[in-house]
């Protein structure tokens, strides 16, 4: 569904089916409809006359990255390969395909920029034009992934898990995250061999004590959240619990569990996926990154949006009994904190939200799942 076909609308029915919302109003409907095309408009009119370069990236310094997540965000809200918009970030990111179906530029990122790509380029896809592309690529993560060069064994806390690509690296949930999102895209089922090693190590970095989980840090919280890594050390970007030791857990990768999780084929009624749940219910909001605060906060949206649209739940009740209509609540959100010019900025720039093409990928992305 195009953005614009919104307009057409000709019934309260058919909004409610677009967002569903629950039972509204005529009047409630037709206004988040005219909020959600009009967020979306000034959003991609911003990347286009000020956020694009005229050699179609974005954000070029970062890499190819930025460029991709931007132009899957828009085309996913409905605009054509052809748009002149989209074909010239297209045409920019093809210049990053290398021999070994990668898709990177000249830095560190080998693993993650090539994941992003797919999903930008599955989004583009159309008449096969992108498949061999795809097929090639699929590959080269596959060859990325801990264990996928039949190295690293099943036993080692890395196995089944993804980093940036770069030397020395360790895996991390965040681009493990990414990994399976890109090996869903490219065609590869939930059972495939890549996703259920890539299961592997999320489950690992889940703060639950289980079968599935025997990492030194499993039992040191058992709280059902997720953290960063449980490699080399251990991180969490939350910090270190300083009386238990325990890897704190939050909100951005506890919905990046959850999702790889879904996308793993791993059932509701599963004792990871309700402890994620029950955490993420004492901890529902929208103000923050919980155990965060500001950092990550769009991101957070991205990962929170395409977790609860996985889900397949039009709300989430959470620890008070409260129920939230999750989806109406995050477009109203981003609406108040869309800038005038259409973009959206972090005032915490770490992790390069001070970036707002950038940001405003995110913000689009979290925006394109709040459509049933």
């Amino acid at each position: 569904m195009q953005v614009r076909s919104l307009v057409v609308f000709s019934s309260l029915a058919s909004l409610v089916a677009a967002f569903c919302l629950g039972p509204v109003t005529a009047s409630a409907a037709e206004e988040t409809s005219r909020k959600y095309e009009q967020m979306i408009d000034k959003a991609v009119g911003f990347l286009a006359t000020k956020g694009q370069a005229s050699d179609g990236s974005y954000s070029a310094s970062a890499g190819p990255a930025v460029t991709a997540l931007v132009t899957a965000a828009v085309l996913r809200h409905g605009r054509s390969p052809e748009d002149p918009q989209v074909a010239k970030a297209l045409k920019y990111l093809e210049g990053f395909v290398h021999e070994d179906g990668g898709i990177y530029g000249e830095g560190n990122h080998k693993n993650y920029e090539t994941c992003i790509s797919v999903l930008c380029f599955k989004e583009a896809n159309r008449g096969g034009k992108y498949d061999a592309l795809i097929k090639k690529a699929d590959a080269f993560i596959k060859a990325t992934q801990w264990g996928g060069d039949g190295k690293t064994t099943p036993d080692a806390i890395q196995f089944g898990g993804a980093g940036y690509g770069r030397t020395g690296d360790r895996p991390d949930l965040s681009n493990t995250s990414f990994l399976i999102d890109a090996l869903r895209a490219a065609g590869n089922s939930e059972d495939s061999e890549a996703i259920q090693a890539a299961l592997v190590f999320v489950s690992r970095c889940q703060n639950l004590e289980s079968e599935h989980n025997a990492t030194p840090f499993a039992a040191k919280s058992n709280d059902g959240g997720f953290y960063y890594t449980p490699a080399a050390g251990g991180v969490s970007q939350a910090g270190t619990d300083e009386a238990t030791g325990a890897l704190r857990s939050y909100a951005s990768m506890t919905y990046a569990g959850l999702k790889s999780m879904i996308y793993a084929g791993v059932k509701a009624d599963d004792k990871r996926v309700t402890a994620a749940l029950n955490w993420l219910k004492k901890n529902y909001t929208l103000e923050s990154n919980p155990g965060m605060e500001l950092a990550g906060l769009y991101y957070y949206y991205h990962t929170m949006a395409k977790a609860l649209s996985a889900l397949g739940e039009d709300t989430f009740v959470d620890e008070s009994g409260k129920s939230h209509n999750w989806r109406q609540e995050l477009i109203d959100e981003l609406a108040s904190r869309q800038q005038p010019d259409g973009s959206w900025i972090n005032e915490n720039s770490r992790w390069m939200e001070g970036d707002p093409n950038l940001v405003t990928g995110y913000a689009l992305l979290a925006l394109s799942y709040c459509k049933k």
